[in-house]
C-alpha cells in the first residue's frame, strides 16, 4: 500500500504541478460464498481484501473534473455544469457515473484534480470495479464534506454502474467495499442491507487465486442469468427468489424449462448454504465450511453454468491438498476469473507449489496467486 500511495502522490504532482490534498482507498472484495443471490435479494458473505484502489486528489474552483488513471496510461475529463455523457474510455465511465449519480442528490460541488492508482487485478472478479466507484464516491464526499451515509454512498455507485454503464450487478461489492471491518466477512442480507460481523478463523487464510482466463461481466452471460432468475420467481409468484424454497420449486418444476429450473436451484440452495457458511464461521466449524464451499462450486458449475474448465481444475487441485481442513470454491460473477481457498495458515506453501506444478500442465495457462487479509472499507489514508 505505501509505494502505492507513494506513487499517486508523485503522479499527482507530475501532471498537475501542485500536491494532492487527500487520499483515499477503497479495496476489492472477495465473496466467500454466496454467488449471484444478490441481486436475488439473498444472503452473501464477502470480505474486503487488502488490494485497493487509490484516489489522489485536489478541489478547483471551477466545474473541470479532470481524471488520470495511471493503470491505463489514459485521461479523461468533463464538465460538472454540462449534462455528464458517456467516454469513449470504459473505464472512465465508472467515474463518470458516479460523479452524474452524486450530484443527482447533492448537487453543491465543484471540479477535482484526479489520479487513480491501484492494484486490483482487473477482470478477476475481485471487483476491481467497485474499488474503483468507492474510491471516486469516497473521494467527493471527504473532499466537499457531503453529508452521505456508507449505505447510501454503496447505492450511487451500484446506480452508478448498473445505469451508466450498463453491467446489471447487485450491491454486494460497492457496499463490501464500502463497510468491510478487518479480520471479519460481512453477512449481508441483499433486501434489507443489514449487515451481521463474522469473525473470520485467526488459523485460516484468505488464498485468491486467479485462472487468468479474462471475464467481461458487461459482454457476458451475468445479464441473461438475471433475466432467468427473475422468470423463474414470476413462474413461482414470488417477487425475488429469496422468497422461494426448494418445496416450491419442485411444485412448479413442470411449468419452467430446466434451465430456469436449475438456475432457480442454485440461488435457492445458496442462499441455504451462506447462511450456513456464516454459522460455520462462526462457531469455527471449518469441516462444514469446507463442504458448503464444495456444495456451492458444483452448484454453480452444473445448476448455473458459470464455471469454466480451468477454474473446476484449480478448485480440484486445491481441494485434493487441503481436503475438509479448509474450502475452495469459485468466486465472482463467473466464465473465468478466481477462486477463493481457506487455507490452513501452515498450507499455504504447499497448495502454492501444487497449484504452480499442476495447473500449467493441465491448461496451458498460468496462474496468479494472491494471499490476502480481511481488512476495512474505504476510508483516508493519512
Amino acid at each position: 500500500m505505501r509505494e502505492l500511495t507513494k506513487e499517486a502522490l508523485n503522479q499527482f504532482e507530475k501532471h498537475y504541478g501542485y500536491s494532492a490534498e487527500l487520499l483515499i482507498q477503497a479495496p476489492g472484495r472477495v465473496n466467500l460464498i454466496g454467488e449471484h443471490t444478490d441481486y436475488n435479494d439473498g444472503f452473501v458473505l464477502p470480505c474486503a481484501i487488502d488490494y485497493s484502489t487509490i484516489v489522489a486528489s485536489k478541489k478547483r474552483s471551477d466545474y473541470l473534473v479532470n481524471i488520470i488513471a495511471i493503470d491505463f496510461n489514459s485521461k479523461d475529463h468533463f464538465q460538472l455544469d454540462q449534462p455528464i455523457v458517456k467516454s469513449e474510455h470504459g473505464w472512465a465511465n465508472y467515474v463518470r457515473g458516479v460523479f452524474k449519480y452524486v450530484q443527482e442528490t447533492h448537487p453543491n460541488f465543484t471540479g477535482v484534480d484526479l489520479i487513480i492508482h491501484g492494484n486490483v487485478p482487473l477482470g478477476a472478479g475481485l471487483s476491481s470495479s467497485a474499488a474503483l466507484e468507492v474510491s471516486i464516491a469516497t473521494t467527493i464526499k471527504t473532499l466537499y464534506n457531503l453529508s452521505i451515509d456508507p449505505k447510501e454512498l454503496a447505492k450511487i455507485c451500484q446506480k452508478a454502474e448498473n445505469k451508466f454503464v450498463g453491467m446489471n450487478c447487485g450491491i454486494m461489492d460497492q457496499f463490501i467495499s464500502t463497510l468491510g471491518e478487518q479480520n471479519h466477512a460481512l453477512l449481508v442480507d441483499c433486501r434489507s442491507l443489514e449487515t451481521k460481523s463474522i469473525s473470520m478463523p485467526k488459523n485460516l487464510s484468505v488464498v485468491i487465486i486467479n485462472s487468468n482466463v479474462k471475464h467481461g461481466l458487461v459482454d457476458s452471460e451475468y445479464n441473461l442469468r438475471r433475466q432467468q432468475c427473475e422468470e423463474a420467481a414470476s413462474i413461482l409468484n414470488v417477487s425475488k427468489l429469496r422468497d422461494a424454497t426448494i418445496e416450491l420449486l419442485e411444485k412448479h418444476k413442470d411449468e419452467m424449462s430446466d434451465v430456469v429450473y436449475r438456475r432457480a436451484r442454485h440461488i435457492i440452495t445458496e442462499n441455504a448454504r451462506t447462511i450456513n457458511a456464516a454459522k460455520a464461521l462462526t462457531n469455527n466449524d471449518i469441516v462444514t465450511m469446507s463442504e458448503l464451499m464444495q456444495a456451492g462450486h458444483l452448484s454453480m458449475k452444473d445448476d448455473f453454468e458459470i464455471t469454466v474448465p480451468a477454474v473446476d481444475c484449480l478448485v480440484d487441485i486445491v481441494k485434493a491438498e487441503i481436503g475438509n481442513k479448509g474450502g475452495v470454491r469459485m468466486t465472482g460473477g463467473g466464465f473465468g476469473g478466481c477462486v477463493v481457498a481457506l487455507v490452513p495458515n501452515e498450507m499455504v506453501e504447499q497448495v502454492r507449489k501444487a497449484v504452480e506444478n499442476q495447473y500449467h500442465t493441465q491448461t496451458g495457462l498460468k496462474e496468479s496467486f494472491y494471499l490476502c487479509h480481511a481488512m476495512n472499507g474505504a476510508g483516508k489514508i493519512s
